[in-house]
């Protein structure tokens, strides 16, 4: 092709952008797989180390302030070094907190090892998405970033579904003996290896973004990836790069909220993440069997449910996929906020008018808990098409070229601090005030956040990364 004939969407090299981002998005995979694992272990966790709903809630939680850690620092890590190599840190990260987290001394060394691997979270969020911008022509770019989230939804169900069978396998109970005669919970944890190690060596192989490339004055390097993802020669589109980073100086983190220009979008972006989070959908993939358990369900019939949840979530990701690049970013979060509102107002009705047990937690039976169940369902589905993913695409192509690296690493930070608001308070709050209360607490922020889509989110659908800003 010739070196002056203009690159087109028709030329784009498909086969292998998606190649690259899939490969990228495992590190997604192992976020959704290690946020989510938790979930079959931690009625386990109480009994083995003996703690109430407090050091439950922080056993839980604590590794979402490794998160925003790691996420906080991805952004001069990959200003310094790139997207790959923090890639292989977080494999490795997640390695070290999948062996750590299933060998504990005490509840404080657990805490200590899911730390670790919140760190890899973090890095893996924030990375991941500004990776697969980066690399994606613009008309695939939101079915593209879309796949970082259906890898995450992916990966909490392998998690569901992995502890489901190893609770099964062993008897019907986390803390009964799996192989080796080792506790089934302890297998939930380091079923995370292999995945972490795979991880690893695909961020070997994958090229560098080339925007980072034209950054670090690589541009032919940078012109050979975009070549193989452009399918046509890419002189053009290295020079518009180019221009467009030689345009921006270099962004520091004052700036990102001090700047007139640069405040009013990051601060878009941290909102955005912090919604993502207090609609409260975490609640259900990290305290999901817990919550089934404390209205009657046995603990593998909980874990069942749990994987049903799983299967849910990645059905809709993929509706979102198929819809993002075609209806937009803002139409899916205005109409996924809606619903949330109406089905987290349902489960807080079922719940706050369900009769109270002699422990003193509520009884969902009959229709009530079938229509629970639905409930809880139909948000993850609301969820699942729109605030799961398009909030990881916004924040991947929201940002301009020089600033992309920082502010997202601002808004997972946000986020992921959010997260950890959430999880923590949970187990208090539906002890202290019920769980139809706390659900009635999630309905109102999901109702907050239609508001905040229509009045402040802009569409970028099919606007190259280079017109940001």
């Amino acid at each position: 092709m010739s070196s002056t004939e203009k690159c087109t969407p028709e030329s784009s090299n498909t086969v292998f952008v998606l190649l690259i981002t899939v490969s990228a998005a495992l590190g997604g995979f192992l976020f959704g797989f290690d946020t989510a694992v938790i979930n079959g272990a931690v009625i386990a966790i109480r009994e083995y180390f003996q703690v109430g709903p407090v050091l439950v809630g922080l056993s839980v939680s604590l590794a979402l302030i490794g998160s925003a850690v790691g996420a906080l620092a991805s952004g001069t890590i990959s200003d310094k070094f790139g997207r790959v190599r923090p890639m292989m840190l977080a494999a490795a990260l997640f390695i070290m907190s999948g062996i750590g987290s299933g060998l504990p001394f005490d509840i404080w060394d657990f805490i200590a090892w899911r730390f670790v691997g919140g760190v890899g979270i973090g890095l893996a969020s924030a990375i991941t998405p500004a990776y697969i911008a980066e690399v994606s022509p613009a008309h695939l770019r939101g079915r593209l970033g879309s796949i970082q989230q259906l890898a995450i939804v992916t990966g909490i169900f392998i998690a569901m579904l992995s502890n489901y069978l190893i609770v099964y396998l062993s008897g019907g109970s986390a803390s009964d003996p799996f192989l080796f005669g080792v506790a089934a919970w302890r297998w939930m944890f380091w079923a995370e290896v292999p995945p972490a190690v795979v991880y690893g060596v695909a961020a070997l192989i994958i090229p560098e973004s080339p925007r980072f490339l034209i950054a670090k004055g690589q541009a032919e390097r940078a012109q050979g990836v975009l070549q193989k993802v452009l399918g046509c020669d890419a002189l053009a589109k290295v020079n518009e790069i180019r221009k467009s980073l030689a345009s921006e100086y270099k962004t520091t983190f004052r700036d990102l909220l001090e700047l007139p220009g640069v405040k009013k979008i990051v601060l878009v972006g941290m909102v955005l993440s912090v919604f993502q989070q207090f609609v409260g959908i975490n609640v259900i993939f990290y305290y999901g069997s817990m919550l089934w358990r404390s209205v009657g369900f046995t603990e593998e019939h909980s874990l069942w449910i749990t994987v049903i949840t799983g299967v849910v979530n990645i059905v809709t990701t993929v509706v979102a996929m198929l819809f993002i690049d075609k209806v937009g970013r803002k139409p899916l979060l205005m109409v996924g906020s809606a619903g949330m509102f109406v089905f987290l107002a349902v489960m807080s009705y079922l719940f706050a008018h369900a009769p109270v047990s002699a422990a003193g937690t509520p009884v969902l039976g009959g229709t009530s808990g079938l229509l629970a169940l639905i409930s809880a369902n139909a948000y993850v589905f609301c969820f699942g098409f729109s605030w799961g993913p398009v909030v990881w695409v916004l924040l991947g192509e929201m940002f301009s070229n020089r600033i992309r690296a920082s502010a997202l690493a601002v808004g997972a930070g946000a986020q992921w601090v959010a997260n950890f608001a959430v999880s923590a308070s949970f187990p208090s709050l539906a002890e202290l005030s019920g769980l139809g209360f706390t659900y009635g607490i999630y309905a109102a922020f999901a109702a907050a956040s239609l508001f905040f889509v229509m009045l402040f989110v802009r569409e970028t659908r099919g606007r190259e990364l280079e017109e940001m800003g």
